[in-house]
């Protein structure tokens, strides 16, 4: 439910709150707006040019950097971090606490880029083959980079407690969807990712990601949602080697679509639309699957999804009309901290 001026206003007109008490609460409302992360001109373009410089500093990197050798790579980023944490302290200083999270997010998007600097300097790097340039750091899968991903997700640890800002979260959760793969190749040597124990490690990579972005959740208190680009990547790391495994069996693309449902339920009971998109994409995939190989040619099979959709329809209005009651029988059975959660992020 979007809250206007006017709601406020009207509710003032039928003596819930005075007029004062009504103008105090839009103050208030506007205040905390500004801190919100939306669709509002500053905030876009904050987000744009810190994922411009983001992107400036890794994916879109140029080989000609390597020109300037460990030492320079090294120096080079050390001030660039040096620079970003000081106007984030400038613009802390000021209230401005978005500019300030995505620059915060820049300085440790930086660190692989010192650590590789350092590890040339130390002598510690080869640049024979894929991998030896910093640019492939983010295009190929390489277990050499686990130490520079260590190295980021404990500055990022140290950023998040310093600064407590949510978008410092970022960096680490796509550092830790990178290690899910560069751990693998680790472990599985060349192509281990894609091997059949590759999948099975990034999918526990990403449901350990989710359940850490769940736990932060339970012990969030503030209005600040640590938890949002962990639950992303996390889903997205889960799902996306899930969906990559062949099950080799009828039963085994049901249990899929099963899991792939009780990802859409997750994410009406916690209010995170990342698990509902990707549980209909899966539900989608496997609802495709049915069609075009195991009823192919049957003519029951349009009539007969045709009925489950007229279902699922009449089910949404048995749940908007017994909502409160189906939702308090629920709640009743999660434990006391999930119960606490899944009703702080009900929405109206």
């Amino acid at each position: 439910m979007k809250l206007t001026r006017a709601m406020l206003d009207e509710a003032a007109s039928k003596g819930l709150l005075d007029a004062d008490q009504a103008g105090r609460l839009w103050q208030f409302l506007l205040e905390r707006e500004q801190h919100t992360p939306g669709f509002k001109p500053a905030h876009i373009l904050y987000y744009l040019g810190g994922l411009i410089a983001i992107g400036a500093m890794s994916l879109f990197m140029t080989l000609g950097w390597e020109t300037f050798g460990g030492a320079g790579l090294l120096f080079i980023s050390s001030c660039y971090i040096a620079a970003a944490l000081g106007a984030v302290e400038w613009l802390r200083a000021r209230g401005l606490q978005l500019p300030a999270g995505v620059l915060a997010a820049f300085a440790v998007v930086l660190v692989p880029l010192a650590v590789y600097g350092l590890q040339h300097v130390l002598g510690l790097w080869s640049a024979d083959g894929p991998g030896g340039a910093y640019r492939d750091y983010h295009y190929y899968i390489d277990w050499r980079w686990v130490l520079m991903e260590l190295a980021t997700l404990a500055a990022g640890a140290v950023v998040l407690w310093r600064y407590r800002m949510p978008f410092t979260v970022m960096p680490v959760a796509v550092t830790l969807w990178y290690m899910s793969m560069d751990v693998s190749t680790m472990l599985l040597g060349a192509y281990g990712f894609f091997s059949h124990e590759g999948k099975i490690i990034s999918a526990l990579f990403g449901m350990a990601m989710t359940l850490l972005a769940l736990w932060i959740d339970l012990r969030n208190r503030s209005s600040k949602d640590y938890a949002f680009w962990l639950y992303i990547w996390g889903v997205i790391t889960f799902w996306g080697a899930l969906s990559s495994m062949d099950s080799g069996s009828e039963f085994g693309k049901l249990v899929y679509c099963l899991i792939n449902v009780l990802m859409i339920g997750i994410g009406a009971a916690l209010s995170r639309r990342v698990f509902a998109v990707f549980g209909g994409l899966g539900l989608a995939g496997y609802l495709g699957h049915l069609s075009y190989t195991v009823f192919r040619d049957s003519l029951l099979f349009p009539l007969a999804l045709t009925a489950i959709g007229v279902a699922i329809i009449a089910a949404g209005v048995f749940w908007q009309r017994r909502e409160a009651a189906i939702g308090a029988a629920l709640r009743g059975v999660l434990p006391a901290g999930l119960r606490l959660l899944v009703e702080r992020r009900a929405v109206a």
